[in-house]
């Protein structure tokens, strides 16, 4: 188990260096832990997912001691977190976010936030991603996952988790002291970008906006959605193994 007192942590996000949400997670970390880096994409990568920078260089440049920035995607940031900037002084522990915005159902497989979490699960660092949820833009309640999120972290890490499973907290929407307690859930389901938005520019040509209407499954009890959307932080976790076990014994059964 981390000894959070003498714990070093990692944080990154997919919002960038100079995200609010970043500042947020810095307080978090530091009202916890001994020593926190930071390593942060320099602009927003919001919904990179999982992916890598192959095609170019990155860079790395330090803004101060235990802070840089990488010129690249979240997982970028903690890849080279892990094995260049951070080599000889390992973390314990990796955070990513605070998100702006909910990584609720289906968002998981775009987020960077989380994909962050999953690059560092994958190199064998526990790892938990936070997202502040907000239903009217502003303002964002920012203060309630720097009140509760010290709770959580250190709630998390006395009970411990899988090696091959990430966290994935979400706050809800409602002023700190509204907040209803916590909620282990399952992944809920809802889409984003079904609705395209088709325009065109000065030249005639046609073009097409990602829409941000979602069909949100709010009504599923024990769901990541549900929780929130009714006041509660929602702590989700999230295994990287995708293998259906069930279908994969009936495929053995019948194949050969």
């Amino acid at each position: 188990m981390i000894n959070l007192s003498d714990a070093r942590i990692l944080i990154t996000n997919d919002d960038g260096i100079h995200a609010p949400g970043l500042k947020v997670l810095e307080h978090i970390a530091k009202a916890v832990a001994k020593e926190v880096w930071v390593v942060a994409p320099e602009t927003e990568q919001s919904a990179t997912g999982h992916s890598l920078t192959l095609r170019r260089p990155l860079r790395i440049h330090k803004h101060s001691e235990y802070r840089y920035s990488v010129d690249g995607t979240p997982t970028d940031c903690v890849l080279l977190a892990l094995n260049e900037v951070m080599k000889d002084n390992k973390p314990d522990l990796v955070l990513s976010g605070v998100n702006r915005g909910g990584n609720l159902g289906e968002d998981i497989t775009y987020s960077g936030t989380v994909a962050a979490a999953m690059e560092a699960t994958l190199l064998g660092v526990p790892a938990i991603a936070f997202s502040q949820f907000f239903k009217d833009k502003h303002p964002l309640k920012w203060a309630t996952a720097e009140k509760h999120g010290p709770d959580v972290l250190q709630q998390l890490v006395q009970m411990g988790w899988a090696e091959n499973t990430l966290m994935n907290v979400n706050f809800p929407d409602v002023v700190s002291q509204s907040v209803k307690g916590l909620k282990a859930t399952k992944q809920g389901r809802r889409k984003i970008g079904d609705d395209l938005v088709k325009a065109y520019d000065p030249r005639g040509e046609e073009y097409f906006w990602v829409g941000a209407l979602r069909s949100e499954d709010t009504f599923n009890e024990g769901s990541d959605l549900h929780a929130v959307m009714n006041g509660y932080i929602s702590i989700s976790p999230i295994s990287l193994d995708f293998t259906d076990y069930e279908r994969l014994e009936k495929m053995q059964g019948i194949l050969s």
